[in-house]
């Protein structure tokens, strides 16, 4: 892989804010194959823009990163009827990730609602989308959610021979029907299966972030703890 160190720098962690965090980002120069994307999933990585990182924290492990093995996974109850329903209720397109005036506007909407971002000034802009979400170094899909034609959710996620990375789902916040987070990872998992493919990743599970903690309801589950995938039923 042709790559560079673009940031390596400690800075305040985006999850437990009184914590030091350090995420090397390595631009990625050239586009990373399904194959070698395949192998920084298992090894951890996250990719944001054409930035590929993993946690090196100086004196933290909160994050773990955590994947579905398609084998195992099966939904729980509760997961099954949000499935059902969401299938009553949504229609799907995957495709190629859009930037537009639509998504972006959804993306703030959300990031609002969930205290993302303190103000105006921190809307993103059609740029600012693009870099963080849909500018990429492999291959990467946008999972789209319509309700009678209008755009409720979107989540993008980035595809490897064998995996499926869940980079990022927003969603409005108003639409009660049904969980729309929850959906759209079930959606995934369907697609993973019927494309061939045994992973799903889903970032990384932290215990302290009620955004981040949910991750673990999802179950059976593996976490990547002291280089070792380690199985959580």
């Amino acid at each position: 892989m042709n790559e560079v160190i673009a940031f390596n720098s400690p800075h305040a962690c985006s999850y437990l804010p009184e914590r030091i965090a350090l995420l090397p980002l390595r631009f990625q120069r050239a586009q990373v194959t399904a194959e070698e994307f395949d192998a920084c999933l298992a090894a951890g990585d996250r990719r944001t823009g054409r930035f590929l990182y993993r946690t090196a924290c100086p004196a933290c492990q909160a994050c773990e990163p955590i994947r579905l093995d398609l084998a195992t996974f099966q939904p729980n109850q509760s997961q099954r009827r949000e499935w059902r329903k969401g299938n009553e209720l949504l229609t799907v397109k995957v495709g190629p990730p859009v930037v537009n005036d639509e998504r972006v506007a959804l993306f703030n909407l959300h990031q609002r609602d969930r205290r993302l971002k303190e103000s105006e000034e921190d809307r993103v802009d059609e740029e600012s989308y693009r870099e963080f979400l849909t500018s990429s170094c492999c291959h990467t899909l946008e999972f789209a959610y319509y309700h009678k034609g209008e755009l409720v959710a979107v989540a993008i996620a980035d595809a490897g021979r064998i995996s499926l990375s869940a980079v990022y789902c927003f969603f409005d916040p108003q639409f009660r029907g049904i969980s729309l987070g929850t959906y759209s990872v079930l959606w995934q998992t369907d697609y993973c299966r019927q494309t061939g493919r045994g992973f799903l990743y889903l970032g990384f599970y932290i215990a302290e972030s009620p955004h981040m903690a949910y991750k673990a309801r999802f179950h059976p589950h593996q976490r990547l703890i002291g280089g070792e995938w380690r199985s959580f039923d």
